[in-house]
């Protein structure tokens, strides 16, 4: 059977309307895939790198989800009183005028407190505790005449208990009648390697719930703005405001508290500081017991060892801490540690600087006996030592008797000297016992830029010979420092000219 196509005059037209339309545009359809000028599809290998990239965005959403709703936003208020006299409010252009000078000649020079406007200051913290404990640092909530919470829900709070350790600028705020509340894990601080991914969360700017991503740079910092320091350092933008706030690996546990940037703008410029997790729960752990920190201390002035103090003492390493000062009735001292001691671990744990000494030290529980490993005149010994509680009154002068052992501090020359005697001599290993012992040379001084270190021995100033430091600072009195000093030093290695000026 055979059909029979019908076609219309209408029919033809569109057809070749379409025929023309196509060839126009480059094509049916057929052609146009063939000169589509779109990006290509992507080849398994780019899709396989692009689910890597997913899976760590994913990660970076799941540790945000998880801290999130326990980050709070931290305000104090400080209302500040300034004293003014009556005569200080009037413009210095009315006081001066002579037509109007006759109105104030005879006001009374009153003082009275006139209130200014409440300063305020932002930061964050994080919840630790369901029952309403949050974590910050103490510069956040300090001399606060009123400390607020906002939490994740837009809730606020005023805090009813603010505790804090200035030592390491952490704090712990109390809030009430808030339920139980979200909180976050605390993690390891410790297991945190350089370059491991974390995440920086807080209120920047005011803006709340911000959330930035970096690595972590460093470990151990110490940069000078606390008296307790070990900083992790990272480069997740941390920015005016997040202080306080949580530093938390890809698992979504708080490995930091953020604290400060390093920085010549005021602003982030790739190196933030946080305060190690580990260093914090301790922290956390005696506020909340006692209300303060409890630390112990062995009664020991502490300095890194260098090459050249090695070689003097006979230690074959430069790690360690070199006991320059001692408190005679300490707790080292009565464990018979001496000056020129470097100790090289305590409690099981390894010091390869002063830090760490002071790190497990401060930590151990009051009371308990712990054993030192040292090196003395280059052969290393054992020591027990009990540990004491710091005293809160504790002083410089206490690790010295200026008039027993002729310990004395030049200041103006950045170092401190102490009596050579038979004892420190054969400690060091020198084969003399007269002379100015010099113990301390502090960083950036005069002495440190003409290459003074704790150990030298200073036996003569220009050609007067020194033998104590009493002649020591007879010598000095013959001499203008300001145009500089001739010091004959000497120790294990020999003698040398030391000149302290420009």
């Amino acid at each position: 059977m055979k059909i029979k196509s019908r076609w219309t005059l209408g029919a033809m037209i569109a057809l070749s309307m379409a025929v023309v339309t196509a060839s126009y545009w480059g094509g049916f359809a057929v052609a146009q895939n063939s000169a589509d000028n779109g990006p290509a599809p992507l080849t398994d290998a780019e899709l396989k790198d692009l689910g890597h990239a997913n899976s760590l965005s994913k990660a970076f959403r799941t540790a945000s989800s998880r801290v999130l709703p326990a980050v709070v936003t931290i305000r104090t208020e400080i209302e500040q009183q300034q004293v003014m006299n009556r005569g200080q409010q009037v413009p210095d252009a009315l006081k001066n005028d002579p037509f109007f000078r006759r109105f104030f000649e005879n006001m009374p020079d009153q003082q009275r407190q006139v209130p200014r406007p409440r300063r305020q200051g932002m930061g964050s913290g994080v919840i630790i505790d369901p029952a309403g404990i949050i974590l910050t640092n103490n510069h956040v909530v300090q001399d606060g005449d009123k400390v607020v919470v906002k939490l994740h829900d837009g809730r606020e709070f005023e805090a009813t208990d603010v505790t804090a350790d200035p030592k390491t600028d952490l704090a712990i705020v109390k809030i009430e009648g808030a339920g139980n509340l979200p909180y976050a894990h605390l993690g390891e601080s410790k297991s945190m390697n350089i370059g491991d991914w974390v995440i920086a969360v807080g209120a920047p700017f005011r803006l709340q719930e911000s959330v930035t991503a970096g690595i972590i740079s460093g470990k151990s910092r110490v940069i000078g703005i606390n008296d307790r320091e070990e900083y992790l350092q990272t480069d997740a933008a941390i920015n005016p405001g997040n202080s306080g706030g949580p530093l938390v690996n890809l698992a979504g546990k708080v490995i930091g508290i953020n604290t400060a940037i390093s920085s010549t703008s005021g602003g982030y410029q790739g190196i933030g500081f946080a305060i190690p997790v580990d260093l914090a729960k301790w922290v956390v752990e005696q506020l909340k017991e006692y209300g303060e920190v409890k630390r112990a201390y062995l009664g020991v002035i502490i300095r890194s060892v260098n090459s050249s103090i090695a070689d003097q003492l006979g230690v074959d390493t430069v790690k360690g801490a070199l006991v320059t000062e001692l408190k005679p009735d300490g707790p080292a001292g009565k464990s018979g540690l001496k000056v020129g001691d470097v100790i090289l671990e305590f409690d099981g744990e390894k010091i390869s600087q002063p830090s760490d000494l002071q790190r497990v030290v401060e930590r151990a529980s009051i009371g308990s006996k712990k054993q030192m490993k040292i090196i003395r005149d280059g052969k290393p010994q054992t020591l027990a030592v009990t540990i004491e509680e710091l005293p809160s009154d504790l002083t410089v002068a206490d690790f010295h008797d200026d008039a027993k052992s002729g310990s004395s501090d030049f200041s103006d020359l950045g170092l401190s000297v102490k009596e050579l005697n038979q004892q420190i001599s054969q400690q060091l290993g020198l084969d003399f016992s007269q002379g100015a012992l010099v113990t301390q040379v502090e960083n950036g001084s005069v002495a440190a830029l003409a290459g003074l270190e704790p150990g030298d021995v200073i036996v003569k100033v220009g050609r007067v010979d020194v033998d104590s430091v009493e002649s020591l600072k007879q010598a000095l009195k013959k001499f203008d420092a300001d145009n500089g000093l001739v010091l004959t030093v000497k120790n294990k290695q020999g003698s040398r000219i030391v000149y302290l000026g420009q």
